[in-house]
């Protein structure tokens, strides 16, 4: 097959021979799953994880508020996060583009340590070397504070993406206005490279979610962290980390279709306008 084939293949809408493919490689996917899904009940059932006295706990208004408690917990660390990330990025941005050669050097090592450590092991750090030191914190910023750091040095990388793909006419145009170059980043560069990648610091969200999954390190109380409770007092296992399986997808799948609900809008408005 010619490299131009396969250009067409991936990236060209199908013909009708393609069109077929792929409806049939879909019929063969969804078999495939629900295959597996009978499979999944069968084995459950089997092993009895489908009793009622595994079940009728969720009938309880109680267990309920105690799963709510904790997706507030999971959505207040994870918000927090969020906010870290977005500032601390900036100012990781900020000297990574530094003219200043030692602020420049500190801001890529600092970088590429946080991205290259799991957020996992930046919780055991506060948790374990810290107190000892004397710096004493709370379970939520035990979690919420290694998170936004370790999500900070991504969403300075994606910063530091957009910047370079605004065209560096805009900033030349800037600075023959006599702009400083604070003036024409925050102003003129900043404002368009947001705009270019907004749908992916949304999509890092998801990682942020799934992160606060740690809490159980410090027994902070999230989500995953009321479902071990869960588990412990009623011995249903398989049927409580289901539930909040799905708690946890309706979340991340939320915020996966808005962000490329918030892409493919930005991307049209971009059209219009270069076609106005």
């Amino acid at each position: 097959m010619s490299a131009r084939t396969v250009e067409e293949a991936l990236f060209e809408n199908p013909d009708s021979r393609g069109r077929a493919l792929i409806r049939g490689g879909t019929a063969l996917a969804v078999l495939a799953l629900v295959a597996l899904a009978v499979l999944v009940v069968r084995q459950f059932y089997v092993a009895g994880q489908l009793d009622k006295r595994y079940w009728e706990f969720f009938a309880w208004p109680t267990t309920w508020r105690f799963l709510l408690s904790g997706l507030l917990g999971t959505l207040a660390s994870a918000g927090m996060a969020a906010l870290i990330a977005l500032s601390v990025g900036l100012v990781f941005l900020g000297g990574r583009l530094s003219r200043f050669a030692p602020l420049r050097w500190v801001s890529v090592a600092l970088i590429e340590f946080l991205r290259g450590v799991p957020s996992l092991l930046l919780i055991y750090f506060c948790f374990l070397i810290l107190p000892p030191l004397g710096v004493k914190m709370s379970s939520y910023w035990m979690v919420t504070l290694p998170i936004g750091l370790g999500t900070a040095a991504v969403v300075a990388e994606v910063y530091r993406a957009g910047v370079l793909a605004v065209p560096k006419g805009q900033g030349e145009a800037a600075e023959s206005l006599a702009l400083g170059r604070g003036q024409t980043f925050f102003y003129v560069v900043f404002p368009q490279a947001i705009r270019y990648v907004l749908p992916s610091l949304l999509a890092q969200l998801v990682i942020v979610v799934k992160d606060t999954t740690f809490g159980y390190v410090v027994t902070y109380a999230e989500l995953m962290q009321n479902a071990k409770v869960l588990v412990a007092n009623y011995n249903s296992l398989v049927p409580v980390y289901l539930i909040v399986a799905i708690i946890y997808f309706l979340i991340n799948y939320g915020l996966s279709k808005g962000s490329k609900a918030l892409g493919d809008y930005m991307r049209a408005s971009r059209l219009s306008k270069a076609g106005g």
